[in-house]
Order: C-alpha cells, then sequence, then structure tokens
C-alpha cells in the first residue's frame, strides 16, 4: 500500500486553480490589454507611431539612463551588501533599515526631495555647480533618482548569499596564496553573480519605467531629458489610448527581452557552478 505524503495545502487542482486566476488578473489580463488596444491600429499607423523622432529620443533617454543607472546599482550594491554582512559599526541596524526606503516612501515624494537636493540652490546641486555640473532637470538627474529607487533590488539580492557564504572557502584560498583580489574575482564572486544579475534585472525592469520619482529632476524637455513614461501619459491625456499602448507595447517587449537574457545567463552560470562543485 503505497503511503500518501500529507500536503500543508492540500488539493494540487485548488491551488493552480488559485495560483492562474491571481496571475490573470494581476499580471496576465493587464499585459493582454496592450495589446488588444494596439491592435485597433494598422501595422503602418503602429509604426508611424513609435517611430516618431519625439519618441525613438525618449527611447534613448530611458533605456540610456536606466542602463548606467543599473550598472552604478550593480557595483555599489554589491559594495553595501558587503559591508553590511562583513562588518560591525553603530547604526548598522539603522543603514540596513534605510535601504528598503525607496520601497515605501511615494514615488512622488521621492521625485520632489530629489528634485530639491539636486537643484543649483540643493545641497547636492550646489556641490556639483562648483565643478561646473549641473544635475536636475539633465539626464544625470534622471540617473541619480533611478539610482535611488534601484539600488534596494541589488543589495537585496546579494546581501543573502554574501550572508551564507563559508569564510573557509576564502581562508583555504589565502593559506594557498592568493591575493586579496584574486579571492574575490575567483571565488566569492562566482558565488553572488547569480544574485547580482538578478538584482540588475530586477532593478532594470524597475528603472525603464519608472515615473513618479523621475518626472520632477526630468525637466522633461523634449528631445533632451523627455522619458518614455512620460510620452505614455500624454498619450493618455490625449485620449490617444491605442497610442499609448503601443509605446508602453514597445518598452514592454524590451523589458521582457532584457530580463529573458538574464534569466538565460543566470541558468547558464548555475550550471557552471554546479558542474565545477
Amino acid at each position: 500500500m503505497k503511503h500518501r505524503t500529507k500536503r500543508v495545502i492540500p488539493g494540487f487542482g485548488v491551488s493552480i486553480g488559485v495560483t492562474v486566476t491571481i496571475l490573470s488578473l494581476i499580471v496576465l489580463i493587464p499585459l493582454a490589454s496592450l495589446v488588444v488596444y494596439t491592435s485597433t491600429l494598422s501595422f503602418s499607423e503602429f509604426f508611424e507611431t513609435i517611430t516618431r523622432k519625439r519618441v525613438l529620443y525618449s527611447f534613448w533617454v530611458s533605456i540610456f539612463t536606466s542602463f548606467v543607472a543599473t550598472v552604478v546599482n550593480a557595483i555599489m550594491g554589491v559594495v553595501i551588501a558587503w559591508v553590511l554582512v562583513r562588518y560591525e559599526f553603530p547604526g548598522k541596524k539603522i543603514v540596513d533599515g534605510i535601504i528598503e526606503l525607496p520601497f515605501a516612501l511615494p514615488t512622488a515624494v521621492a521625485g520632489i526631495s530629489l528634485t530639491s537636493l539636486t537643484t543649483d540652490q540643493g545641497i547636492i546641486g550646489k556641490f556639483f555647480a562648483l565643478f561646473g555640473v549641473k544635475v536636475a532637470y539633465t539626464k544625470l538627474g534622471i540617473i541619480f533618482a533611478l539610482i535611488f529607487v534601484g539600488i534596494p533590488f541589488v543589495v537585496r539580492n546579494v546581501q543573502p548569499v554574501l550572508e551564507k557564504f563559508e569564510s573557509s572557502y576564502e581562508e583555504a584560498a589565502e593559506v594557498m596564496g592568493a591575493s586579496r583580489r584574486r579571492i574575490f574575482w575567483q571565488v566569492i564572486f562566482p558565488e553572488i553573480r547569480p544574485a547580482l544579475f538578478t538584482g540588475a534585472g530586477l532593478a532594470f525592469g524597475r528603472c525603464i519605467g519608472e515615473y513618479g520619482s523621475v518626472i520632477f529632476i526630468a525637466g522633461n524637455m523634449p528631445f533632451k531629458t523627455e522619458i518614455t513614461p512620460l510620452i505614455i501619459m500624454s498619450e493618455l491625456q490625449a485620449f490617444e489610448y491605442s497610442k499609448a499602448t503601443s509605446i508602453a507595447l514597445v518598452m514592454l517587449i524590451f523589458s521582457f527581452v532584457v530580463l529573458f537574457a538574464l534569466n538565460l545567463l543566470q541558468a547558464h552560470n548555475n550550471k557552471i557552478l554546479a558542474g565545477g562543485r
């Protein structure tokens, strides 16, 4: 007689049904609506909408600033996670809690705060003005805001991996005469790399569609600092729903491709790590 394993949540049919229903209501149906509204346009109208010079430049601004912010977040996120895991210092718990502040803070509040800090009269803006660098109402300001909203994704993905990492591997490499730099790149980094890619991918996805924290600091100057979410909002306010969804669909496809590529890369890295062990 076969022994049946008791499940904590009984009923696979009910569980999978609830899962599919929730995913459909929250994810699939809203995304499908983009395709439905966009389908009201002919292919020529769709192509004309997404290839307008103003729209193309907004794509460039959003993608470029998101990419730069993600690179900065990837580097600084590892540094912050390393400090939080490897060192003890006064106020460590406070610093650890502040990392998640961008998750809780309303994006509009963050945008207003960052703008006031980075204008020529703000604390940060005054400092950079001494070197002739303008932060607010430039691409640098957009990057600054995107770093703010994206940094928690990297830190919170890398931090648990560093906490579980066995220090004995470092000690063994050090006994064998490896330098600190070599220990990091050949012993530690391969372990945190999958988590780093995941955090960077999530940060990029958040940055590419960020609106509230960027809208104030960007200045929204066409062909200079106008981001794609603002173009979408402008089309919605003009009741051009099909045009708005067309632009949004392009950004959705781009984000999906990037995240899919990162997942493939992460799966490849995991296979390499598993083979090495």
